[in-house]
């Protein structure tokens, strides 16, 4: 629960210092610039007031790491719903309107998930959660897209080192394979991701778990 605020606080952080320039820079999400990102922030943080609100009977259906529909093909951009992110991000027009937007919905995900019972089950996407299982995986939705944003942002703040390694933990064992210790937290989730293609030396340290990946989270 503390991750899950730390990163979501961190990422808003991150978009807060933008200029209007940044909105205009593109992401590390193929077919999206840093606007169309900020405002699928916007939608996420909607869909966790949505599923915290959301109570559901019965067992579990899905954990922190199975949460994830698992795809072994990166994303091109051209899903009906990123090209409506990029409709309704046009539509803002002013970047102050997104950064407002986000800062408002965000902050009161970020309220609702501190007021939240862990053991709580929810429903999302047709499954159960416990709270504190659909929290944790928002740990490596919000990491990932903080990484997103300042893929062309160099000067931009990263996300919490925490957090890095959090979702580097879980998207390991999601893959059932570790990554060498050669690799930092934030190339492990670059490269496992499908974000970025390893370089010549990455390939020969990965060897054999180069077929493993990437792994693309849905």
């Amino acid at each position: 629960m503390d991750l899950f605020a730390r990163s979501w606080t961190a990422l808003r952080a991150a978009v807060a210092d933008l200029s209007d320039e940044d909105f205009t820079r593109p992401s590390g999400c193929t077919g999206w610039l840093v606007r169309d990102l900020v405002c699928h922030l916007v939608v996420d943080a909607q869909d966790v007031l949505i599923t915290l609100a959301t109570p559901a009977d019965g067992e579990p259906t899905r954990d922190a790491l199975t949460y994830w529909d698992i795809s072994d093909t990166p994303p091109t951009g051209d899903d009906p719903l990123d090209a409506l992110t990029v409709r309704l991000a046009a539509a803002y027009e002013d970047a102050h309107l997104l950064k407002f937007r986000l800062d408002d919905v965000g902050s009161a995900a970020g309220r609702a998930a501190e007021l939240a019972d862990p053991s709580l089950r929810v429903g999302t996407r047709d499954e159960v959660l416990t709270v504190g299982d659909y929290l944790s995986a928002y740990v490596m939705e919000w990491t990932l897209h903080h990484l997103d944003l300042i893929a062309h942002l160099p000067d931009a703040a990263p996300p919490p080192a925490e957090g890095l390694a959090r979702s580097r933990e879980m998207l390991e064992r999601i893959a059932g394979s570790a990554f060498p210790p050669s690799f930092s937290d934030q190339d492990a989730l670059l490269v496992g991701t499908g974000r970025r293609a390893p370089n010549d030396a990455e390939q020969a340290e990965l060897g054999e778990l180069a077929s493993e990946f990437p792994l693309c989270l849905g």
